[in-house]
């Protein structure tokens, strides 16, 4: 059964923080907040506690969770061959409700499903979560659901859906955001949507057009 924390004062706060983070490096699961929707998060160098997120959302290897960190700068230790169009989406979108798949570095030494060598990773702009990825290193970061549910958007819904197979969950009120991030796929010469989420594509496009590229897999009404 999960304990439950508020961040409704400072001291609750970090107790809260503090909470999650011991958690996670102890290889459990927590649930904290993003500036998109709840997450549900393990160390995502433990695949232990990989197994244990995936198994608590209902989800198989073969749908791996995306990894959180907390700047920008961190990606080129999870990632390789980044095309210069998705670093200035970096630059312009992270923190924020950006996932980028990339080719992962085949150094590393963590199992997050069946990823096929690529990485999905994001900045979130929340800065709870930030403070937290700070404390505990890039977070295996999925949804606050059971799968086929709508993801949760405050600690009720979240507890609702998870509260017996997480450990911690931190109470910090409604996301801001409430829809989820938008993925794009870098890792061939032009970016593929993969999924529409709170960052529009025009938004994106904008960024790309100096590059030479946009985003391909969308369907434009004439």
């Amino acid at each position: 059964m999960s304990t439950r924390h508020s961040t409704s004062t400072d001291e609750e706060r970090e107790a809260a923080i503090a909470a999650a983070t011991q958690a996670l490096r102890a290889g459990e699961v927590a649930v904290i907040p993003t500036d998109t929707v709840y997450g549900i998060a393990a160390d995502a160098f433990d695949p232990a506690a990989v197994r244990k997120l995936l198994a608590a959302k209902g989800r198989g290897r073969e749908m791996p969770p995306p990894v959180l960190v907390n700047a920008p700068g961190t990606v080129d230790a999870l990632a390789v061959d980044i095309p210069d169009w998705a670093r200035a989406l970096f630059v312009e979108f992270w923190p924020g409700p950006l996932t980028v798949v990339l080719h992962q570095q085949s150094s590393l030494q963590w199992d997050l499903g069946e990823t096929r060598g690529t990485v999905a990773v994001r900045v979130p702009d929340h800065p709870l979560a930030l403070e937290i990825l700070a404390r505990t290193g890039p977070l295996a970061v999925s949804s606050a659901n059971k799968t086929g549910q709508p993801a949760a958007l405050d600690a009720d819904g979240a507890e609702e859906m998870l509260g017996a197979d997480v450990d911690v969950i931190v109470d910090d009120g409604a996301v801001p955001g409430g829809e989820a991030s938008t993925i794009l796929d870098a890792t061939a010469a032009e970016p593929r949507l993969l999924r529409l989420g709170a960052l529009s594509v025009e938004k994106i496009d904008a960024v790309l057009a100096p590059h030479g590229v946009s985003v391909q897999g969308v369907v434009r009404e004439d």
